[in-house]
């Protein structure tokens, strides 16, 4: 049966709205009234990976607000925009739609790696950043380069640098997505349950979301070699002037433990970084208590 956008309308307390920012549209899961949470996703998921974090942080008195990026689930997929510019833009954006100011902005893989970037590109928007399952995007570079486990866990990055065969793969079945999904998560947990697989399967056969979700890769690939990539590390070099935590999952092989080690250089004042036990890439579904706990701890000492 084909699917379409709205398949990620997924019942429950939240609400779904479109806004548009940036000149194009973005689906939104929004639960709460209080101060703005901006949420932003990883790979291969959408916005219902924050789904128990939302329900925490409303009960609390916070206004959690999850989006698709762009190219995922309900949000546009224009050909082109996918760089980490952009999705600044894109995010900032969102939340003037929303009709906030400024937010605490959390973000959980390639959203952990956007989230870093925000109090540096768009600083008059973010008040706060915590970041799960993503060290700063120039620690991940070092560690990259000269650790070789490292390197061999992201080697998926280099396989989606092939044109149009990552998104056959992706699209012809479950399989591509289940085998990050299990192969990210802790062994012998709970997620993801066959539920997560037919959800996360179904989001990547959404027409175009597969290609777009690759091209986020393929810039953050790429770029490396072109006179951009070296650019977007010098631009967020700069000392991270808000409060940042750091959550990251002690069997996460994705982004292995070790090569989060550093990021808190370029946090001279409020940073918290801990490691979850026993969870893996996939933090805000692996632990979502533990996670909703430690968000929770850290956004009443912002206020």
């Amino acid at each position: 049966m084909p699917v379409d956008a709205a398949f990620v309308e997924i019942d429950g307390p939240w609400h779904h709205r479109y806004v548009a920012a940036n000149g194009a549209r973005f689906h939104v899961a929004e639960l709460g009234e209080g101060p703005l949470v901006l949420m932003l996703h990883g790979f291969p998921q959408f916005w219902y990976a924050w789904r128990h974090q939302m329900v925490a942080l409303a009960d609390a008195g916070f206004r959690a607000a999850a989006m698709d990026l762009r190219g995922y689930g309900g949000s546009d997929k224009p050909p082109r925009g996918y760089d980490t510019y952009m999705a600044t833009l894109d995010a900032a954006s969102v939340i003037r739609s929303l009709g906030e100011t400024a937010a605490v902005v959390l973000g959980q893989g390639l959203g952990g790696w956007i989230a870093w970037a925000m109090p540096v590109l768009r600083p008059d928007v973010t008040t706060a950043i915590a970041s799960l399952s993503m060290p700063h995007p120039r620690v991940l570079r070092h560690a990259s380069w000269v650790d070789r486990k490292q390197r061999a866990a992201s080697g998926w990055i280099a396989a989606l640098q092939r044109p149009f065969a990552p998104e056959r793969e992706m699209t012809r079945s479950h399989d591509y997505v289940e085998g990050l999904l299990r192969e990210w998560s802790a062994p012998g947990g709970t997620f993801p349950t066959a539920e997560d697989v037919a959800r996360y399967g179904d989001a990547m056969m959404i027409p175009f979301v597969a290609h777009s979700a690759a091209e986020h890769y393929r810039w953050l690939g790429r770029s490396q070699i072109r006179p951009d990539g070296p650019l977007f590390m010098r631009r967020i070099r700069p000392p991270i002037h808000v409060p940042v935590l750091q959550l990251h999952g002690a069997d996460d092989r994705a982004v292995l433990e070790k090569s989060t080690r550093g990021s808190g250089k370029y946090v001279p004042g409020d940073y918290r970084a801990l490691t979850i036990p026993d969870a893996g890439h996939f933090l805000s579904e692996e632990a979502p208590d533990a996670v909703s706990a430690e968000l929770l701890s850290w956004l009443k000492s912002l206020q």
